[in-house]
């Protein structure tokens, strides 16, 4: 199966080999990773796609972690069947929970239990993160601009597309218009929402509330600007798609309006003056001039701010937040005698993760930088020839989590760009990627 991938692979991997045997091998191992471990095809022509050690699909690592193999889905028919099956999945999952994050292949209840307000029996887990309601829309897109196949189209899809409008209106105004909120109990802090579940307070900006971070962590305050920074360019995208391939302008404007809103709220209230790096983006806001600087490894991130769409890698403001996310000054910007990067307070302190330095590497313009990320990689996965949730930058052998899967994707997806010359933090060459 998928066989365009294999001859992909083979091109790459050979072309490596002759500088680097060890490379060549980790990216064998690592691009293919999703395909062989994580899909599985269902007789109702959707795919089930988990992220590797936890047996549920979240609506966000079964985007990302299928994304590197797009640019053949219009070649491979066995590949474009995996994807349609994903966004076709993805849509009838929105349609149960639009404020889950991750679910299960049947109704069998698995997942967390004891949570407030109870969760249904296909939802593993409903943790609000605007990440969730926004990776499947840039699936959709990316499926679109590379095949140009409108039969992925149904109306599942478009009631998605409603659904997600929607919802994002509702939490613009969290405070006044939501009916959610989620308690866990005997947890950490940052496995529940405070005030009776509902969150910290926020004042209306534009910007759309997000309960969890894409780690699963708690927001300190409810306005996660790169969140915002993905729903603005997929709304872009929506726009268009609703007009295209429904003729619904009514849903076409909610969209071109409510992204406009949002953009509004981020260059107005997500910014600030930092003394040393200047004006740059915060992490989170609460409207009321509270802010969090730092930044998370998982995507999206103010680092992936390129790799999202939103600006390209050359902004001034966006050149001042990485100079920020990559220093001490980001308290989960860590550094050891193996590797230096951002990591994250889900997993253990000071702890680096992969996706991170890869992050780093896709949208850098550097590159020597980009090279030394790539061999950093490479040497730091404690003989496994795999990437990880994290790894201790002092001792590689520690780490979270051997069997990760978007981690794979995604470092393969960084190395094919690197070996065919095409890495750049540009906006239009990695949005439209």
């Amino acid at each position: 199966m998928y066989e365009t991938v294999y001859r992909k692979i083979e091109s790459i991997a050979s072309s490596l080999q002759q500088a680097d045997a060890h490379l060549a091998d980790v990216f064998r191992n690592c691009y293919p990773n999703t395909l062989q471990t994580t899909v599985e095809l269902l007789d109702d022509g959707t795919s089930f796609v988990i992220t590797g050690d936890i047996p549920a699909m979240w609506l966000r690592d079964s985007s990302a972690q299928i994304r590197p193999y797009m640019e053949m889905a219009g070649e491979d028919a066995e590949l474009g069947r995996l994807i349609r099956g994903v966004i076709h999945r993805q849509a009838r999952l929105l349609a149960m929970d639009p404020y889950a994050n991750a679910f299960n292949k049947t109704p069998n209840g698995q997942g967390h239990g004891g949570d407030l307000p109870p969760k249904g029996p296909w939802v593993w887990e409903r943790k609000f993160e605007l990440d969730s309601l926004c990776y499947p829309v840039q699936l959709c897109a990316h499926y679109w601009r590379t095949t140009g196949d409108r039969s992925v189209f149904n109306e599942d899809v478009h009631l998605m597309f409603k659904q997600i409008v929607a919802t994002m209106i509702i939490e613009q105004r969290h405070d006044r218009d939501s009916g959610y909120t989620f308690q866990r109990f005997r947890c950490p802090p940052s496995d529940t929402l405070p005030f009776d579940g509902k969150g910290t307070r926020t004042n209306y900006t534009g910007m759309v509330w997000s309960g969890f971070r894409p780690s699963d962590d708690a927001c300190t305050y409810g306005y996660l600007i790169p969140a915002n920074m993905f729903a603005v360019v997929i709304l872009r995208d929506l726009s268009k798609l609703a007009q295209e391939m429904y003729n619904d302008s009514a849903l076409s404007e909610s969209a071109c309006k409510l992204e406009a809103e949002i953009a509004f709220g981020i260059e107005t209230y997500g910014k600030v003056r930092h003394p040393a790096f200047g004006t740059m983006y915060a992490y989170e806001t609460d409207g009321y001039g509270n802010f969090n600087l730092m930044d998370d490894a998982n995507v999206p991130s103010l680092l992936s701010i390129p790799y999202l769409g939103y600006r390209t890698a050359e902004d001034p403001v966006y050149r001042n937040t990485r100079a920020f996310v990559l220093s001490p000054g980001n308290p989960y910007y860590f550094a050891g005698a193996h590797a230096r990067g951002i990591g994250s307070p889900h997993t253990p302190p000071g702890h680096i993760w992969p996706i991170s330095l890869i992050m780093q590497g896709l949208t850098s313009t550097d590159p020597g930088e980009q090279e030394e990320l790539i061999r950093t990689l490479a040497a730091t996965t404690a003989g496994t020839g795999f990437m990880h949730e994290s790894f201790h930058p002092d001792d590689p052998g520690t780490f979270t989590r051997a069997w990760f899967a978007w981690a794979n994707s995604l470092f393969g997806e960084f190395l094919a760009r690197w070996a065919s010359g095409q890495t750049a933090g540009t906006q239009a060459d990695l949005h439209q990627a």
